[in-house]
Protein backbone atom coordinates (compact mmCIF):
# COMPACT_ATOMS: atom_id res chain seq x y z
CA UNK A 1 0.00 0.00 0.00
CA UNK A 2 1.43 3.33 -1.04
CA UNK A 3 1.75 6.03 1.62
CA UNK A 4 2.72 8.75 -0.81
CA UNK A 5 0.53 11.81 -0.42
CA UNK A 6 -1.04 13.62 -3.33
CA UNK A 7 -0.08 17.30 -3.29
CA UNK A 8 -2.93 19.51 -2.13
CA UNK A 9 -4.51 21.80 -4.68
CA UNK A 10 -4.14 25.53 -4.22
CA UNK A 11 -1.41 28.17 -4.57
CA UNK A 12 1.99 26.71 -5.39
CA UNK A 13 4.12 28.36 -2.71
CA UNK A 14 7.02 26.09 -3.58
CA UNK A 15 7.28 27.69 -7.02
CA UNK A 16 7.70 31.15 -5.52
CA UNK A 17 10.14 29.86 -2.91
CA UNK A 18 12.20 28.19 -5.65
CA UNK A 19 12.52 31.49 -7.51
CA UNK A 20 13.87 33.30 -4.45
CA UNK A 21 16.03 30.38 -3.28
CA UNK A 22 18.68 31.30 -5.86
CA UNK A 23 21.20 33.86 -4.54
CA UNK A 24 21.47 35.75 -7.83
CA UNK A 25 17.71 36.10 -8.24
CA UNK A 26 17.25 37.12 -4.60
CA UNK A 27 20.04 39.71 -4.98
CA UNK A 28 18.23 41.14 -8.01
CA UNK A 29 15.01 41.48 -6.01
CA UNK A 30 16.81 43.17 -3.12
CA UNK A 31 18.39 45.69 -5.49
CA UNK A 32 15.01 46.44 -7.07
CA UNK A 33 13.58 47.41 -3.68
CA UNK A 34 14.66 50.95 -4.58
CA UNK A 35 11.44 51.13 -6.60
CA UNK A 36 13.21 52.00 -9.83
CA UNK A 37 13.56 50.13 -13.11
CA UNK A 38 16.96 48.55 -13.89
CA UNK A 39 18.41 47.11 -17.07
CA UNK A 40 19.76 43.57 -17.17
CA UNK A 41 23.29 44.95 -17.62
CA UNK A 42 22.98 47.16 -14.53
CA UNK A 43 21.78 44.25 -12.42
CA UNK A 44 24.51 41.97 -13.79
CA UNK A 45 27.20 44.50 -12.79
CA UNK A 46 25.59 45.07 -9.39
CA UNK A 47 25.57 41.37 -8.51
CA UNK A 48 28.74 40.44 -10.40
CA UNK A 49 27.43 37.89 -12.90
CA UNK A 50 27.66 37.57 -16.67
CA UNK A 51 25.03 39.38 -18.76
CA UNK A 52 23.79 36.07 -20.18
CA UNK A 53 23.34 34.69 -16.65
CA UNK A 54 21.43 37.78 -15.58
CA UNK A 55 19.11 37.54 -18.58
CA UNK A 56 18.29 33.90 -17.81
CA UNK A 57 17.43 34.67 -14.19
CA UNK A 58 15.38 37.74 -15.10
CA UNK A 59 13.30 35.73 -17.56
CA UNK A 60 12.48 33.30 -14.74
CA UNK A 61 11.48 36.12 -12.35
CA UNK A 62 9.25 37.73 -14.99
CA UNK A 63 7.58 34.39 -15.78
CA UNK A 64 7.02 33.90 -12.05
CA UNK A 65 5.27 37.30 -11.78
CA UNK A 66 7.81 38.68 -9.30
CA UNK A 67 9.17 41.18 -11.83
CA UNK A 68 7.49 43.23 -14.53
CA UNK A 69 9.18 44.08 -17.81
CA UNK A 70 9.13 47.47 -19.49
CA UNK A 71 10.49 48.33 -22.93
CA UNK A 72 11.54 51.76 -24.12
CA UNK A 73 12.81 51.66 -27.67
CA UNK A 74 15.56 49.07 -27.82
CA UNK A 75 16.05 49.11 -24.06
CA UNK A 76 14.51 46.57 -21.71
CA UNK A 77 13.94 47.37 -18.06
CA UNK A 78 12.66 45.31 -15.15
CA UNK A 79 11.13 46.35 -11.84
CA UNK A 80 9.36 44.59 -8.99
CA UNK A 81 5.87 43.63 -10.13
CA UNK A 82 4.06 45.60 -7.42
CA UNK A 83 4.08 46.69 -3.78
CA UNK A 84 3.03 43.23 -2.57
CA UNK A 85 6.15 41.69 -4.07
CA UNK A 86 8.31 44.42 -2.51
CA UNK A 87 6.82 43.77 0.92
CA UNK A 88 7.32 40.03 0.48
CA UNK A 89 11.01 40.53 -0.31
CA UNK A 90 11.50 42.97 2.61
CA UNK A 91 9.73 40.62 5.04
CA UNK A 92 11.82 37.65 3.93
CA UNK A 93 14.99 39.73 4.25
CA UNK A 94 14.04 40.50 7.86
CA UNK A 95 13.75 36.77 8.61
CA UNK A 96 16.95 35.78 6.79
CA UNK A 97 20.28 35.31 8.59
CA UNK A 98 22.74 38.14 8.04
CA UNK A 99 25.86 36.76 6.35
CA UNK A 100 27.27 40.10 5.24
CA UNK A 101 30.95 40.64 5.85
CA UNK A 102 32.00 43.62 7.99
CA UNK A 103 32.80 46.80 6.03
CA UNK A 104 36.45 46.99 4.98
CA UNK A 105 36.68 50.77 4.77
CA UNK A 106 35.25 53.88 6.37
CA UNK A 107 33.30 54.71 3.21
CA UNK A 108 31.75 51.24 3.14
CA UNK A 109 30.86 51.54 6.81
CA UNK A 110 29.26 54.92 6.11
CA UNK A 111 27.16 53.52 3.27
CA UNK A 112 26.00 50.65 5.47
CA UNK A 113 25.07 53.03 8.31
CA UNK A 114 23.19 55.36 5.93
CA UNK A 115 21.19 52.46 4.47
CA UNK A 116 20.24 51.13 7.90
CA UNK A 117 19.32 54.61 9.13
CA UNK A 118 16.93 55.73 6.39
CA UNK A 119 16.07 54.21 3.03
CA UNK A 120 13.22 53.54 0.68
CA UNK A 121 11.57 50.13 0.68
CA UNK A 122 9.99 50.19 -2.78
CA UNK A 123 7.73 53.24 -2.28
CA UNK A 124 7.74 53.80 1.48
CA UNK A 125 10.29 54.79 4.13
CA UNK A 126 12.24 52.15 6.04
CA UNK A 127 15.18 51.81 8.39
CA UNK A 128 15.52 53.58 11.73
CA UNK A 129 13.68 56.63 10.40
CA UNK A 130 10.79 54.63 8.92
CA UNK A 131 10.27 52.69 12.17
CA UNK A 132 10.48 55.89 14.23
CA UNK A 133 7.79 57.54 12.10
CA UNK A 134 5.56 54.48 12.52
CA UNK A 135 6.09 54.54 16.29
CA UNK A 136 5.27 58.25 16.41
CA UNK A 137 2.02 57.75 14.52
CA UNK A 138 1.10 54.93 16.90
CA UNK A 139 1.90 56.93 20.04
CA UNK A 140 -0.30 59.77 18.78
CA UNK A 141 -3.20 57.32 18.16
CA UNK A 142 -3.07 58.00 14.42
CA UNK A 143 -2.45 54.28 13.86
CA UNK A 144 -4.22 51.54 15.81
CA UNK A 145 -2.77 48.01 16.15
CA UNK A 146 -5.34 46.49 18.54
CA UNK A 147 -7.40 44.60 15.96
CA UNK A 148 -5.08 44.60 13.00
CA UNK A 149 -3.31 47.69 11.76
CA UNK A 150 -5.64 50.50 10.73
CA UNK A 151 -5.59 54.26 10.22
CA UNK A 152 -7.78 55.96 12.83
CA UNK A 153 -10.22 58.78 12.10
CA UNK A 154 -7.77 61.13 13.79
CA UNK A 155 -5.04 59.80 11.54
CA UNK A 156 -7.09 60.40 8.42
CA UNK A 157 -7.81 64.00 9.51
CA UNK A 158 -4.14 64.54 10.40
CA UNK A 159 -3.01 63.43 6.94
CA UNK A 160 -5.40 65.92 5.38
CA UNK A 161 -4.09 68.76 7.55
CA UNK A 162 -0.53 67.84 6.62
CA UNK A 163 -1.41 67.91 2.92
CA UNK A 164 -0.68 64.22 2.34
CA UNK A 165 -2.82 62.92 -0.52
CA UNK A 166 -3.70 59.21 -0.43
CA UNK A 167 -5.11 57.90 -3.73
CA UNK A 168 -8.66 56.57 -3.40
CA UNK A 169 -10.33 53.71 -5.20
CA UNK A 170 -7.33 51.36 -5.36
CA UNK A 171 -7.19 47.72 -4.28
CA UNK A 172 -4.08 48.41 -2.25
CA UNK A 173 -4.59 48.32 1.55
CA UNK A 174 -4.66 51.75 3.17
CA UNK A 175 -2.07 50.74 5.78
CA UNK A 176 0.09 47.68 5.96
CA UNK A 177 2.82 46.51 8.30
CA UNK A 178 6.19 45.69 6.70
CA UNK A 179 8.88 44.01 8.83
CA UNK A 180 12.06 46.09 8.60
CA UNK A 181 15.06 43.90 7.78
CA UNK A 182 17.57 46.07 9.68
CA UNK A 183 15.44 47.11 12.66
CA UNK A 184 13.54 43.78 12.86
CA UNK A 185 10.45 45.82 13.75
CA UNK A 186 7.55 46.98 11.57
CA UNK A 187 7.47 50.11 9.49
CA UNK A 188 4.44 51.55 7.69
CA UNK A 189 3.66 50.42 4.16
CA UNK A 190 0.46 50.41 2.11
CA UNK A 191 -1.13 53.40 0.40
CA UNK A 192 -0.59 55.68 3.41
CA UNK A 193 3.07 54.69 3.76
CA UNK A 194 3.63 55.37 0.07
CA UNK A 195 1.85 58.73 0.28
CA UNK A 196 3.94 59.82 3.28
CA UNK A 197 7.14 58.84 1.48
CA UNK A 198 6.08 60.71 -1.66
CA UNK A 199 5.21 63.77 0.43
CA UNK A 200 8.60 63.61 2.19
CA UNK A 201 10.41 63.77 -1.15
CA UNK A 202 8.13 66.42 -2.65
CA UNK A 203 8.32 68.64 0.43
CA UNK A 204 12.08 68.31 0.53
CA UNK A 205 12.20 66.49 3.88
CA UNK A 206 14.47 63.76 2.51
CA UNK A 207 16.80 63.39 -0.47
CA UNK A 208 18.37 60.34 -2.08
CA UNK A 209 22.02 59.63 -1.39
CA UNK A 210 23.55 59.00 -4.80
CA UNK A 211 21.97 56.10 -6.65
CA UNK A 212 21.38 53.96 -3.55
CA UNK A 213 18.19 53.37 -1.60
CA UNK A 214 19.57 55.40 1.30
CA UNK A 215 18.05 58.82 1.97
CA UNK A 216 19.27 61.76 4.06
CA UNK A 217 17.07 64.01 6.17
CA UNK A 218 17.39 67.64 5.06
CA UNK A 219 17.34 70.70 7.32
CA UNK A 220 13.73 71.27 6.27
CA UNK A 221 13.01 67.64 7.08
CA UNK A 222 14.51 68.00 10.55
CA UNK A 223 12.10 70.82 11.33
CA UNK A 224 9.12 68.99 9.85
CA UNK A 225 9.85 65.69 11.59
CA UNK A 226 10.24 67.50 14.91
CA UNK A 227 7.07 69.56 14.47
CA UNK A 228 4.75 66.95 12.94
CA UNK A 229 6.06 63.70 14.44
CA UNK A 230 7.88 64.81 17.58
CA UNK A 231 11.06 63.00 16.54
CA UNK A 232 14.23 63.93 18.48
CA UNK A 233 17.27 65.41 16.75
CA UNK A 234 19.46 62.36 17.42
CA UNK A 235 17.35 60.32 15.00
CA UNK A 236 18.25 62.48 12.03
CA UNK A 237 21.84 61.33 11.53
CA UNK A 238 23.12 57.80 10.80
CA UNK A 239 26.27 58.63 12.79
CA UNK A 240 24.18 58.44 15.94
CA UNK A 241 23.23 54.85 15.08
CA UNK A 242 26.76 53.45 14.80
Amino acid sequence: MSTRRTPATGPDLAAVAKLLADRTRSAFCLALLDGRAWTASELARHVGVAASTATEHLHALVRGNLLAEERQGRHRYVRLADAHVAELVENLAALAPDHRTPPRSLSAAGRKAALAHARTCYDHLAGTLGVAITDALTERSLLDWDNGLRLTAEGDAWLGELGVSVPAGTRRPSVRSCLDWTERRPHLAGAVGAALCRHAFTAGWVARIGTTRAVAVTSEGRRALRDHFGLPDELFSPAAQR
